[in-house]
């Protein structure tokens, strides 16, 4: 029995946490293969984060920051984790919410609690811009009539734009958004698909130990998105190789433009004087052919009204941000 006991393998008990060698290691970091306390990753996670805020230079006191809210893991720990740096260095900025409504019953208003329970939790004013105020339409009365195939275009175009106009209105300085390795890497891998070359894991990590208040239901309108089967990929890719979306990142990083590509040039929308580097901005191609019934027109690279401006008659001048919307616009 006692030969039979001594050719058992031993059992490894619980390991310590490699940086302050006292507490249980509560997770590994795919980033650096560190096994540590929950402690020692809120330190080092928030730390992180203020070496590059500071490495960087990338806010000056007094200056105002919105901060985009969707309610979900990445926004709530952006809002959260900058909050408290706020505070713990003394960065001397006012910070704002900012939401965007996009109009999809049972998602968004949904995550919208979130937001406003987040407002309450960190005491952060909270401004939320709708697409029905903005132009005219939500996102349900859109897919009603361009269906579940492109969506997503028409979602991210406005949501972009919705952001900017929210931040205008703020008269923010700076529009702070969250975004994890796999939307990084998932950006990437598209650009490189789409031939258009002109870390998850530590922040469902910190939303989950911190008890973070979040919404976590995808969009409804989102499973056919093609972004979802590069994200598909990725996630496949990071079950063999944990190290893979890390790479992705690094291949991004070092990809360079060719000196002879042409650059666009940033002008002004011609209709409503929003960033473009065409005459109409892409929010107001899309409006346009929804307001004629025509909701594929912009969609695709070559398509829209750029190349059929003739019997549009153009509007008289163009306003701010603050002052014109598109969905107030006269086509």
């Amino acid at each position: 029995m006692e030969d039979s006991a001594a050719g058992k393998p031993k059992k490894i008990g619980p390991r310590q946490c490699c940086i302050c060698n006292q507490k249980r290691a509560a997770l590994k970091r795919p980033k650096t293969l560190e096994q540590i306390c929950r402690e020692c990753f809120y330190e080092v996670f928030e730390e992180e984060i203020h070496q590059v805020i500071v490495e960087n230079q990338l806010f000056k006191p007094g200056e105002r920051i919105a901060i985009g809210a969707s309610g979900g893991k990445d926004s709530t720990v952006l809002a959260y984790v900058l909050s408290e740096l706020n505070k713990r260095h003394n960065y001397g900025l006012d910070l704002f919410l900012l939401s965007v409504d996009e109009g999809i019953t049972g998602y968004r208003d949904d995550s919208l609690e979130t937001v406003k329970r987040n407002e309450m939790q960190y005491g952060l004013p909270l401004k939320i811009v709708s697409y029905k105020d903005l132009y005219g339409w939500t996102m349900d009365e859109i897919v009603k009539m361009i269906g579940l195939k492109n969506n997503c275009t028409f979602c991210g175009v406005f949501r972009r734009q919705a952001l900017d106009r929210g931040a205008a209105l703020l008269k923010v300085d700076k529009l702070a958004t969250g975004h994890n390795a796999d939307d990084i890497a998932e950006t990437v891998l598209l650009n490189i698909l789409r031939g258009d070359i002109a870390s998850l894991n530590s922040i469902c990590t910190y939303a989950y130990f911190k008890r973070l208040d979040y919404f976590s239901t995808e969009c409804i309108y989102s499973p056919n998105a093609y972004r979802g089967f590069a994200r598909e990929f990725i996630k496949d890719l990071e079950r063999i190789r944990p190290r893979a979306i890390l790479d992705i990142i690094k291949s991004g990083e070092n990809f360079r433009i060719s000196t002879s590509t042409k650059m666009p040039e940033q002008g002004t929308c011609e209709r409503c004087g929003y960033i473009s580097s065409q005459k109409w901005c892409k929010a107001c191609v899309l409006l346009e052919g929804l307001n004629r019934g025509l909701p594929k027109l912009g969609i695709g690279r070559n398509r829209g009204v750029h190349n059929n401006q003739k019997d549009i008659k153009p509007s008289n001048g163009t306003k701010s941000l603050e002052s014109k919307q598109c969905g107030t616009l006269d086509f």
